[in-house]
């Protein structure tokens, strides 16, 4: 489980996603303008007034934090403590009018997540692990056991996530599960620590997009690494392997990596 955090900087991660979540449900299912960063992937004024709000609550409570948001960039990131900001992951199913999106807040302490929120404003519905239980709306949660790899529930955003040895890795496992469902992004996270997913696999992912995963998933009893079973971390590769147990992790590591 992630480190402890204290309750000083939980309750400030509500406050940010209270924040955020004013601006989103502004703009959700409105005519709104979408441009192309220079990665060609979307971004709406939404995300961008969303991490203002953030940033600006961050710099007037905790001015010697850092900050990392994907629309913005860094700012003091060589400090001890980061806030790790994705004010809208899975922009492209907001831009579609469909709440399988979510704020994430994560902060980390010398690179490593010891806090994580999950929010989806529209629907009401709040991740939180931050070294202690993880909480759903309030309520300590739980992943389900899952030992064998032929009953699990795997789930992924998109299969384009993968390419090369990458995709022939994540067709392995995909094969060797119950069945696969796709998209969610950020959601699928939080539905696999509340004990409905058994997996999460994806790849080419940034710091803002696993860091607030980590403590949501492992403060509910789940297992969540890089593909080789290393822990997450600012410095990782982007591919995140998140399973309901350690089994289950174990075994989905080993098909990845080459198992038959």
């Amino acid at each position: 489980m992630a480190d402890d955090c204290p309750a000083a900087f939980v309750d400030f991660a509500g406050r940010l996603a209270d924040a955020s979540g004013v601006v989103i449900k502004r703009h959700f299912r409105t005519r709104i303008e979408v441009e192309r960063k220079t990665d060609e992937t979307p971004v709406t004024i939404a995300a961008r007034e969303s991490e203002t709000a953030m940033r600006r609550l961050i710099n007037e409570t905790w001015p010697d934090h850092g900050i990392i948001g994907e629309e913005q960039g860094s700012e003091r990131e060589d400090a001890a403590l980061v806030w790790v900001l994705d004010s809208i992951d899975g922009t492209r199913a907001f831009i579609a009018g469909k709440p399988m999106f979510g704020t994430l807040i994560a902060l980390v302490r010398d690179g490593i997540p010891i806090l994580g929120v999950i929010d989806q404003p529209v629907l009401g519905e709040r991740w939180v692990g931050g070294g202690r239980r993880t909480t759903f709306n309030g309520a300590a949660i739980g992943v389900r056991p899952c030992g064998a790899l032929d009953e699990a529930v795997l789930n992924t955003t998109s299969p384009d996530l993968f390419a090369g040895d990458d995709a022939a890795s994540f067709q392995r496992l995909s094969g060797a599960v119950a069945h696969t469902q796709y998209g969610g992004d950020c959601y699928a996270y939080g539905l696999l620590a509340s004990g409905f997913m058994d997996l999460v696999v994806e790849a080419g992912l940034k710091p803002h997009d696993f860091c607030a995963l980590v403590p949501v998933v492992e403060g509910a009893g789940g297992t969540i690494t890089d593909w080789q079973g290393g822990a997450l971390s600012l410095s990782s590769d982007g591919r995140v392997i998140a399973a309901a147990d350690p089994e289950l992790h174990a075994r989905a590591l080993e098909r990845l990596n080459g198992a038959a």
